[in-house]
């Protein structure tokens, strides 16, 4: 491998795309030659995430940055001067820029959210949608209860929100197990009528 600066010395061997051979296959990629595009991203795809990443410093959005920039490399090889510096500098100026305008406009984004925040300190959707149908579930709970008679209304209260079991309704309500067992069901079937559950 050539290790002179790519301005410097000989053009590399066939294959071994640094330097002028660099600038050469870049030439051939605006000529459409998918071959050296390949050569060309082989070669510099390394150096151009590089960079990216230590400007936007998130991997992944360093990788989609990077693969903007080669993209952008083999739509506009036409553009590429050779007088005025290397493949590789080239490459790596549109990678800088890209890198910015990355991070600009991330931050933009952060700023443009923060103002919408402080504009809006509502509760976020999902709450305020959760709170609601929660409200309203109660309030058609309570609805429907009123439906029941006392003894079916006294013994869903204390088996479902007072938790008592069957035999703790039964000896609350001083009646028999199966009075209670019978009320419970019935008053559940109710219910689940009232509140339009499918069974």
């Amino acid at each position: 491998m050539n290790s002179m600066h790519p301005a410097d010395g000989p053009a590399p061997r066939p294959g071994d795309p640094t330097g002028t051979g660099l600038d050469e296959r870049l030439r051939a990629v605006a000529l459409g030659d998918a071959e050296a595009f390949a050569e060309v991203y082989d070669a510099l795809s390394g150096p151009v995430f590089g960079l990216v990443r230590e400007v936007v410093r998130d991997p992944a959005q360093s990788e989609e940055v990077m693969q903007e920039v080669m993209i952008e490399l083999w739509r506009t090889a036409a553009r590429f001067d050779p007088a005025k510096g290397s493949a590789r500098t080239w490459a790596l100026t549109l990678a800088h820029r890209r890198a910015v305008d990355r991070v600009r406009s991330e931050q933009s984004q952060h700023r443009r959210e923060q103002r919408a925040a402080a504009l809006n300190p509502e509760v976020p959707y999902d709450t305020v949608a959760e709170q609601v149908e929660s409200r309203l579930e109660r309030r058609q709970v309570r609805r429907c209860m009123g439906t029941l008679t006392q003894l079916q209304r006294e013994s869903v209260t204390l088996a479902y929100y007072g938790g008592l079991t069957y035999r703790e309704v039964s000896e609350r309500l001083s009646l028999p197990l199966g009075t209670v067992k019978t009320r419970l069901r019935d008053g559940l079937i109710r219910l689940r009528d009232c509140l339009g559950v499918t069974a």
